[in-house]
Formats: C-alpha cells, structure tokens, sequence
C-alpha cells in the first residue's frame, strides 16, 4: 500500500471515509477482496507470497491498514513479513493499543512500516520509524511512505481533494475514484529524498504509479457511517494502469452491545 487518504470523524455522515492504493511488483501473486475461508469474518486482499493483506476490516469493525516505510538503505531481506502484521491484528481480540504496543516491542524485526489500527472505540497509528503509538485525531489525514501526515507532493494534493469531496452531504465514489486515479507526477523541486534515484522519486511520486515492473495494484474504498454500515469497494488494475474488476461488498457491523461509533462533538 503506498497511499491512504482517509478522513476520520469528519464528516457528518460517515465516521471514516478512506481512499486508498496498493503499489506492489508486478510479479508478486495476490488475490483480490474477499472474505477469507480460514478466517470468515475478515474481509480483505490478500498476499499470496506471505499470506498477509496490506488493508482489512472485519464484520465486527476491527479494521486495519498498512504502508512501507520507504528506507532502502536499511531494507533487511531476511525482515518479517509487513502484511502478517495487519491480518495479526484483525485476526485477534486485542484492544488497538494493546496491539499496537505489543508490536512495539518487536519492531525491529520488521523493515519500516506504518500500521493503522482501530474499531469501533477509536482509530491508532505506529510507524517502527518514530515509535509512539498515538490515537488518530478526528480530521482529514494522509499516509504514504514516510510518516502520518507527511506533506509528501501527493499525500498533500490528496488530502486538499477529499476535503472537496467531503464538502457536500454526500460523499461521491466517482470523486473519490478520480483522487486515486492521478497519474500526474510531483514537479522536481517537491520530490523527497528517500535514498533512490531522482528519476524513481518522479516515478513513485504520482497518486496512481505505473512503471515498468511495479505500480499502483489495486485501489480501495472504504466508507463505515456511524450506525455500522460498510461499504467496501475494490478495483483491481494491470501492469498497463487498465481497471480489471471491481468488487463491492456492503454489510452492517456485528457491535457488541454498547459499541458505536461516536461522531465528532
């Protein structure tokens, strides 16, 4: 997952609308959207590789997502596998905290990664690059490769676009779509410096990412409004940019009793 624009007790009709992109090698194996036959009340795409996903939620709201930390000087082949660390968590009963503590404490064991992580009681971060879990503010928010909020060129141009969508009632899936689908890159003087070369920086720094050998995989939509409802839509693309398939699930969370998700104020 290489970008999540998300905004989170934001909007009066939705506790969390979440806009997102897979960016994978072309030539990892991984299986579209679905609920998972070992684990039926999770529903998510899933690593073939490693068996892991990169963005998940369950019938009972636990939900979960994941990007890499973009670091290549400290990349460790022999690290665990990232994506085991979002299906771990939407697998178990721990509290997000607790959970996220309790990766805290092997984190090194990992090459670099942010982790969101919530349910229906509220939504956290951690990145093994600051260490700190800290609870989600109600707002619009961006995630890519570096840390929550970094004003990356696209994370930045992201966020200003949810805000538009978010500005009606009623929040568009063809807006949202749109955001996902900009292929424009960052112009030169915005490009970070994350240790590859200037022209991969230009070719990574697009919203959508196509390149020869790795790109943007699948997109996801993912919208929960305050009574539980689900919408949970994804899109599929090839190597070429080109939509495959589209998959939509919608359903009503299991809460337990006295669960809710709080709106803002």
């Amino acid at each position: 997952m290489c970008i999540i624009l998300f905004a989170y007790r934001h909007h009066p009709r939705y506790w969390l609308v979440l806009a997102a992109n897979r960016d994978e090698f072309y030539r990892r194996p991984s299986a579209p959207a679905h609920f998972w036959p070992d684990q039926p009340m999770l529903l998510a795409g899933r690593d073939l590789e490693q068996m892991g996903t990169w963005l998940g939620i369950t019938r009972s709201g636990r939900l979960a997502a994941l990007t890499n930390y973009r670091d290549p000087a400290s990349y460790r082949p022999d690290a665990l596998s990232r994506g085991k660390l979002v299906s771990g968590y939407l697998g178990s009963e721990q509290q997000p905290r607790d959970y996220l503590a309790a990766v805290d404490r092997q984190a090194n064991e990992y090459n670099g990664f942010n982790l969101l992580v919530g349910d229906a009681t509220g939504l956290w971060y951690y990145s093994n690059r600051h260490n700190k879990v800290t609870a989600v503010a109600p707002g619009i928010h961006g995630l890519s490769n570096h840390l929550l909020d970094t004003a990356w060129p696209k994370v930045a141009k992201g966020c200003h676009k949810l805000a538009a969508c978010l500005a009606a009632d009623d929040v568009k899936e063809d807006n949202l779509w749109d955001i996902l689908a900009d292929r424009q890159p960052a112009p030169d003087h915005e490009l970070p410096a994350t240790g590859v070369s200037r022209e991969l920086e230009r070719a990574l720094s697009p919203i959508f990412i196509v390149t020869p050998d790795y790109g943007t995989r699948a997109g996801t939509l993912l919208l929960i409004d305050y009574a539980g409802n689900v919408r949970f839509i994804e899109r599929t693309y090839s190597p070429a940019g080109d939509s495959i398939a589209t998959r939509e699930y919608i359903f009503k969370l299991r809460l337990t009793s006295g669960q809710g998700f709080q709106p803002i104020g």
